[in-house]
């Protein structure tokens, strides 16, 4: 017999797994980015830092990626406010 799953939870777990694959995507491009610049420049410091700007791109977007799925989403929040309201009405 299948287990019923809450859709909330699964939504969540979703949420979730995809941050984990885009943080290890991202580790895995920005560490080949930072090593195309360290064998092409030759000195360290001494060359301007070209990938720190998609690190710093991406980084922001996976920033909220992290916060949709580990503090929740705005589902969550008008999910709040709808009881809230409910509540209120009920009073």
């Amino acid at each position: 017999m299948e287990e019923q799953k809450d859709e909330r939870l699964w939504r969540i777990a979703r949420l979730r797994a995809n941050f984990k694959r885009s943080f290890y995507s991202y580790l895995i491009v920005n560490g080949f980015l930072w090593c195309i610049w360290w064998f092409t420049t030759g000195e360290y410091g001494n060359a301007y830092l070209w990938p720190i700007w998609p690190m710093l791109g991406w980084g922001l977007g996976l920033g909220f990626q992290y916060f949709n799925a580990y503090t929740g989403s705005g589902e969550d929040l008008t999910q709040q406010e709808y009881e809230k309201l409910k509540k209120e009405k009920e009073s």
